[in-house]
């Protein structure tokens, strides 16, 4: 079982590719809180749902302080048709190799349709303007998560 963060935890920090072709690292957000989700697959049904919620809240988000980034194991090509397709407004971050998802404790056994597999958790991770983990959400459903969050974080 892939250990799991808690709310204090230190995050782990990142230098990862994105859907630009550019790189964000976490450190560079520091001094602003971080919405970081982890989801399985870009462009699966699932995953847009979830990813056009984030969109659709950015604004607010942002207003209050939020930076939305979104992180799969997608190479950056998938992720920028991701994003085009579907008019997101916020970076998609690539980790193919899954170490980041490793060490946020997203990468490791679910199930899925009653099969035990290894795989992507999809996680929500809030992150404060320090670096630390405010919040470390796993197995997070793609419909109505965000709507979940942005009441969790007092925004509705």
């Amino acid at each position: 079982m892939t250990e799991r963060l808690s709310p204090g935890d230190e995050a782990p920090n990142f230098t990862l590719p994105t859907d630009t072709g550019d790189t964000l690292t976490l450190a560079d957000l520091r001094g602003r809180r971080v919405v970081l989700y982890a989801y399985p697959a870009a462009m699966t049904p699932g995953c847009t749902k979830q990813a056009c919620d984030f969109r659709d809240s950015l604004a607010s988000l942002q207003a209050a302080g939020y930076e939305v980034v979104g992180i799969s194991p997608d190479k950056p090509a998938k992720l920028a048709k991701f994003r085009e397709h579907d008019a997101l407004t916020f970076p998609l971050v690539s980790d193919e190799d899954k170490q980041v998802l490793t060490a946020y404790g997203a990468w490791g056994e679910k199930q899925s349709y009653g099969r035990t597999i290894t795989g992507v958790i999809r996680s929500t991770f809030v992150i404060d303007e320090k670096g630390r983990v405010e919040r470390a959400l796993y197995n997070v459903k793609a419909t109505g998560h965000v709507a979940k969050l942005r009441r969790d974080l007092g925004l509705d």
